[in-house]
């Protein structure tokens, strides 16, 4: 798997970190005190400082007041409160784009975006980078030896809005990056097709980004500037990251990777193993019904990018957001759910944005630990119980979990899938990752999500959703997995295109062709509102496709619909394991019993015997076991287990209750 991250900060191993970020400049500072005291009160043990400190720290250029940063970090040391301190250059200060309007970043048609919200700058701008290079080395020299700093926090969510800058500056760095990937401009049109459309290059002055233009642009040149632009960002972080390591080596660099639903620009398997420990921001989508197993889903992506180990929450929310439609509040006991969820699947932190609502700026209405309304509230108390639970949980942490079941999730194949001219918008690149994860939550089967590059032998399931762009080496990978005795799941439009973006010919699903035993002619896609049914019950829509199999058997064909009579469901027999394949969009209830079928054929087990919507997961330590149970049904379960369960501090023997609307933490006998 990827390299594991293991410079966890010294200050916060054999305990469960909790806090969020924290912006005294936003305050008086009679209100410091105050903060620090329900800090205390709270439990919480580390806050994120000077995220966007920078236009406070240098209020012109060169000129550095570092007074009040100053008092903040001596008071939060003196109150055993541990600082994850920002470098500050998330956004620049005004007087920066005022002096050079040319580090801001440009839209594909040609607009200039300007300061008054956060991250305008363009990822390319050499002015930019030596002006944030310079204000990192004064903060680090400045707080190298203080008490209070404990992990370095670069920059922050980066990309979240300026991940792709389509100016003259962009232009130039992007050329260089194509420059030193093909080397030359013959291996550069080979790679992009150029001869269609009459688009070969002569010059390398000619190339430039996908900016607007008068019909889609070419498919690979857009790919390769995601690419570029997510490794731009990279060699930011890393030119910050360098620095900080350079002056002060023994204290661990990261920065809050953005794996949620919504959030795609970076391609964070690249950036994973950049990091001395993985960190995440997550935010539940309050339009999403089971934005429980969305959770789910990230923190097992965020636990697949950090190699199995543990990893930071640097950010979630004790209610609200602000920046949703409808920014819905929390539920009783919604927030200790969503909290522990997390810690079951991996994490060894769990931070929030922010300590105290804001009263000014976007995020004035976005909830925080300190309510507007105070302490006497529903989220203080709240917050109060949650420190306590985590004190209770301190021995889980550097506990692993450990899956018989993977999923195989790529972010330049959801590039490629998501681009323009492919068959249907309708196929989208995690549809059928959250949809065969949904599967095997709901079977209490715990999943790692991990990148095409992880090893695959330790695991009995390996599920391949519209994994759409496939390298060869990945593909070899899984054919060789299944012929060693595993068995996989391969859902369609997976395996169609290699790197760059071309056609595998010869007939669908490409790459999988020979391992899955079956050879698709053509594509089917399905209009808006139509439906197929299977001979198996089961109903389909969006996605089918006219197979033949060659070596495969068909476990379920098409009863009407354009097909009717053609396989739909196939599986074969390959070395000494088994590889399905399934050609079309199957409702929830197919795809759960399709994926329960290949879990049971597999020998995979549920964590535990718990009813439906009752979280089940498990991590693992040197000599013990902690079994995590979280209702989300508000009707209380009662489970099998044996241990003590550390949220209550009672004995169970034999049988746990876990609240109605709550969780449960057993640690296990034997």
């Amino acid at each position: 798997m990827t390299p594991e991250p293991s410079r966890w900060p010294a200050a916060l191993r054999g305990r469960l970190a909790f806090g969020g970020d924290y912006n005294p400049e936003q305050w008086p500072e009679a209100i410091w005190n105050e903060d620090v005291a329900l800090m205390r009160e709270a439990g919480v043990d580390l806050v994120a400082v000077n995220v966007f400190g920078w236009a406070d720290v240098e209020r012109s250029p060169g000129h550095h007041d570092f007074s009040r940063l100053d008092r903040v970090m001596d008071l939060l040391a003196a109150h055993g409160v541990h600082v994850d301190l920002g470098t500050g250059t998330a956004s620049p200060p005004p007087w920066l784009s005022h002096q050079h309007p040319e580090t801001l970043p440009v839209t594909a048609d040609g607009v200039r975006l300007w300061p008054g919200g956060r991250q305008a700058w363009c990822p390319s701008s050499a002015v930019f980078r030596e002006r944030a290079l310079d204000f990192v080395r004064e903060v680090a020299v400045r707080y190298r030896a203080h008490p209070a700093l404990s992990l370095w926090h670069a920059s922050n969510e980066l990309g979240c809005h300026n991940a792709h800058c389509y100016c003259d500056v962009s232009a130039a760095a992007f050329r260089g990056w194509l420059r030193s990937r093909y080397g030359d401009l013959d291996r550069l049109n080979e790679a992009w097709g150029t001869a269609f459309w009459s688009q070969r290059y002569g010059q390398w002055s000619q190339v430039l980004p996908p900016r607007a233009a008068t019909a889609t642009p070419n498919p690979t040149q857009q790919l390769d500037f995601r690419r570029f632009s997510s490794d731009e960002l990279l060699g930011h972080f890393r030119a910050e990251r360098d620095l900080l390591r350079e002056i002060t080596p023994a204290i661990p660099v990261t920065t809050n990777f953005m794996v949620t639903q919504h959030i795609d620009a970076l391609d964070y398997a690249a950036w994973a193993p950049e990091q001395d420990l993985v960190a995440n921001d997550h935010y539940v989508i309050a339009a999403d019904p089971e934005g429980h197993v969305e959770l789910a889903f990230c923190a097992d992506r965020t636990r697949g990018l950090a190699g199995g180990g543990p990893w930071l929450l640097m950010e979630h929310s004790t209610s609200a957001v602000n920046w949703q439609p409808r920014n819905v509040a929390k539920r009783p006991g919604e927030m200790l759910r969503h909290s522990l969820a997390h810690v079951a699947r991996g994490a060894d932190g769990v931070c929030f944005f922010q300590w105290r609502a804001s009263r000014a700026g976007s995020e004035r209405f976005h909830s925080a630990l300190v309510p507007h309304a105070g302490t006497d509230t529903k989220v203080w108390r709240e917050v109060v119980e949650l420190g306590r639970v985590l004190d209770r949980l301190d021995e889980v942490a550097g506990t692993r979990v450990e899956a018989e079941v993977a999923l195989v999730a790529d972010y330049q194949s959801q590039w490629a899938v998501e681009a323009d001219s492919t068959p249907t918008v309708d196929v989208t690149g995690l549809d059928r990752a959250h949809a065969l994860h949904r599967a095997a939550w709901a079977a209490g089967v715990t999943v790692d999500v991990i990148p095409p590059t992880a090893e695959l032998g330790s695991y009995r399931v390996v599920l391949v959703p519209t994994l759409h762009l496939v390298r060869d080496d990945t593909a070899r990978a899984i054919d060789d997995y299944v012929r060693r005795g595993g068995h996989v799941l391969v859902t369609y439009f997976s395996g169609i295109v290699d790197e760059h973006d071309h056609v595998r010919l010869g007939g669908y699903p490409g790459a999988f062709r020979e391992l899955l035993g079956v050879r698709v002619e053509e594509f089917f896609p399905l209009r808006v509102g139509e439906v197929v049914h299977l001979d198996d019950g089961s109903i389909a829509d969006v996605w089918v496709e006219l197979l033949h199999l060659d070596g495969a058997r068909a476990e379920a064909s098409y009863a009407d619909g354009p097909l009717s009579g053609v396989p739909a469901v196939t599986c074969r027999r390959a070395g000494e394991g088994l590889a399905w394949y399934c050609a079309t969009r199957l409702d929830d209830s197919g795809t759960f019993a399709l994926v329960q079928r290949v879990l049971e054929k597999a020998g995979v087990r549920p964590e535990a015997e718990v009813p439906p919507g009752v979280e089940a997961v498990r991590r693992h330590g040197d000599d013990r076991s902690y079994l995590f149970l979280v209702d989300h049904t508000g009707q209380g379960a009662t489970v099998s287990a044996s241990g003590t369960e550390l949220v209550s501090g009672t004995r169970c023997d034999g049988r746990v209750h876990v609240p109605a609307g709550g969780v449960a933490v057993v640690r296990e006998d034997g």
